[in-house]
């Protein structure tokens, strides 16, 4: 299983154990869900946003987990790097370091 993998399974495995120990932690989720649904802005649009975020706030699982989420809903690898390219517009080269590893690394890994 490659880094991405295990860092995706990690995160999923962690919110599982923290959801179940926290429960009031399932309103975050909830709200997070609700966030990301399509509305003046689309689902796609909101996660190039998170991809980006992720990318300048310089968080490996982040980015993993978003660019897992804008794939499965039909963002395009252009589309992410597009976004990537805002974030590293913003943050400079600490955010360009993030954008052509874990990015890259995730775009592969989850078929692209």
């Amino acid at each position: 299983m490659g880094k991405i993998r295990k860092m995706d399974e990690e995160m999923m495995e962690g919110l599982s154990k923290v959801g179940k120990n926290m429960p009031s932690l399932g309103k975050f989720f909830e709200f997070s869900q609700e966030a990301s649904k399509d509305g003046s802005i689309s689902a796609v649009q909101k996660e190039l946003i998170a991809i980006a975020i992720g990318i300048y706030a310089r968080c490996e699982y982040c980015i993993v987990f978003h660019v897992k989420a804008a794939l499965k809903i039909g963002a395009t690898p252009d589309q992410i790097r597009e976004a990537a390219g805002i974030a590293v517009l913003m943050g400079g080269g600490p955010s360009m370091a993030y954008a052509v590893t874990i990015m890259e690394q995730s775009l592969e890994a989850f078929g692209q």
